[in-house]
């Protein structure tokens, strides 16, 4: 077996250590990277949200008093105050404030329901009123002002034997003026008035009704 020199084993361990550099470099080079042949996968991305529409809230019709032209319109409903559904001084003066306002109504739009709804029919003068109120809206009339307000309302909130109270109103009332077809007067206007009214009002079952209404003369 032959010896080998010195020269000739410096030189392989060179070639050796060059080819190890050479494979180093190569791994370096590919490390992390996508295997040859495969396919990346694509990057995920989120869906763009699209913007939500705003809704555009619907006008709100504007109410017109009654004049020579025609009807009231849009006249706004009167809502009970949670005030009014107690038994108490404070619900019973909101009750009578409630009341008048639905008399007002009636007045402009000649829809007596609500006014009724909290109102016995053993209330003489209030049936009165709304027949009368029947008649003059009857076919294509109307009336124009008579517009209420109840600047004063007290009570002792003292119930009587019959468990009625008594309520003191100041009533005041515009000037009533009524109109037919195509906008002339059918009969004289009914003058403004400012007058005293006792209320006598029961509560029953969680609401108060009104049984009897009298102007202080």
């Amino acid at each position: 077996m032959t010896s080998r020199t010195p020269t000739f084993d410096r030189r392989r361990r060179i070639f050796a250590a060059a080819v190890a550099l050479s494979l180093l470099s190569v791994t370096a080079c590919t490390g992390g990277g996508t295997t040859p042949g495969a396919t990346a996968a694509p990057e995920s991305s989120s869906p763009t949200a699209s913007p939500t529409p705003t809704a555009t809230p619907a006008p709100t019709a504007s109410y017109k008093p009654a004049d020579a032209s025609g009807r009231a319109q849009n006249v706004p409903v009167p809502v009970l105050p949670e005030a009014a559904k107690a038994e108490t001084k404070e619900g019973l003066e909101a009750f009578a404030r409630y009341w008048f306002s639905q008399l007002n109504f009636a007045y402009e739009t000649g829809n007596s329901s609500g006014l009724e709804s909290v109102t016995s029919p053993s209330c003489e003068f209030c049936s009165n009123i709304t027949r009368s109120l029947a008649a003059n809206y009857e076919g294509d009339r109307w009336l124009a002002g008579g517009r209420i307000e109840t600047p004063a309302i007290s009570t002792t909130f003292e119930a009587e034997e019959s468990g009625q109270y008594q309520v003191i109103v100041q009533v005041q009332q515009a000037t009533i003026i009524y109109f037919e077809p195509p906008g002339t007067e059918f009969r004289e206007p009914t003058q403004a008035s400012d007058t005293g009214n006792v209320m006598l009002v029961t509560y029953k079952s969680g609401a108060w009704q009104l049984v009897g209404l009298h102007p202080i003369r």
